[in-house]
């Protein structure tokens, strides 16, 4: 009996070793799963309704980005910009698409430019686009997150 009594309290003192094992420390884990999270790259991009329904991404990317350019053609190039600007043929917008899926844009000129008003460009476009149809914004790791790139706008259709 004793035997077997012993051996119980042996068992007992080596299998509590088993369950001692170190707690990972907290702040080394998130620094680790921040490292390995890519932050220039979003999980789903901004997206419309009229490329909602597509599955390939890189398709659905371009039907995004041709239907933003193509309504920001349509709005600012029927007269005030071309107008203002006749040797001008394309400007750079740059687009953000907060988490709320409001919308900013900006138009962006060489630092050396003094050809443009800035002023006036931003206003005309801040009027023109201020109904803008409604963007999804992107989503990463999933949450609404804000988004920012520089899309070519032709203001000038030669006929």
């Amino acid at each position: 009996m004793h035997k077997v009594v012993l051996l119980f309290l042996v068992l007992l003192a080596t299998s509590c070793q088993l369950f001692d094992k170190k707690v990972p420390d907290e702040n080394q884990l998130l620094q680790q799963e921040l490292q390995k999270i890519n932050w220039e790259e979003v999980d789903e991009l901004p997206s419309v309704m009229q490329c909602d329904t597509i599955k390939d991404e890189a398709v659905k990317k371009q039907c995004f980005f041709d239907y933003l350019a193509q309504t920001i053609q349509e709005r600012i190039g029927i007269d005030t910009l071309q107008m203002l600007y006749p040797e001008t043929d394309t400007i750079s917008v740059k687009v953000t698409i907060n988490p709320d899926s409001s919308l900013q844009f900006e138009p962006q000129f060489s630092k050396d430019s003094v050809a443009y008003d800035k002023v006036k460009a931003d206003s005309i476009l801040t009027s023109r686009l201020a109904d803008f149809p409604k963007v999804e914004p992107a989503i990463k790791r999933g949450i609404k997150v804000k988004t920012q790139f520089i899309l070519p706008v032709i203001i000038k259709v030669e006929k």
